[in-house]
């Protein structure tokens, strides 16, 4: 078998084959993509942002809620009745003594003041409504308080 001698044609320099017109495209279409991309996640972060913010909120607001449900069971139960009684309410239970101590520098054998009657001042009568209205537009007392 002979073989052919294989023809090579010189094409002119200044021309393009097709299979570099298809690699151009191909280029050019994979470059738009990677740009497209790009945007597409550059302009998703801040949504991302807000995202991340949002549950960590949920995350601070679930604790706060868990804070506030252990506190209101606590107040329900009567270890906190029990507890109030004893320390802001004054309260004993049967059989006990009740203890207030005196800070230092007070005398405790003092017997307290009882105010004289006599000592008491009494408040003036109130006027009556009309006697009011009587000074403010007159500037005087009413008729007959002379």
């Amino acid at each position: 078998m002979a073989s052919k001698p294989r023809r090579t044609e010189k094409r002119p320099s200044g021309t393009i084959s097709s299979t570099q017109v298809m690699f151009a495209m191909i280029l050019g279409l994979g470059l738009l993509l990677a740009i497209n991309f790009s945007s597409r996640i550059t302009e998703s972060q801040p949504l991302l942002d807000t995202h991340q913010r949002i549950l960590d909120e949920i995350a601070a607001l679930e604790a706060e809620q868990a804070a506030l449900i252990a506190q209101r069971d606590y107040v329900r139960s009567d270890l906190y009745v029990e507890r109030w009684a004893r320390d802001s309410g004054k309260m004993v239970q049967a059989g006990e003594v009740l203890m207030v101590p005196v800070p230092s520098g007070v005398n405790s054998e003092a017997t307290p003041v009882v105010p004289n009657v006599d000592d008491i001042q009494t408040a003036p009568p109130t006027p009556e409504p009309w006697e009011l209205w009587w000074a403010l537009f007159f500037d005087s007392q009413p008729p007959g308080q002379r």
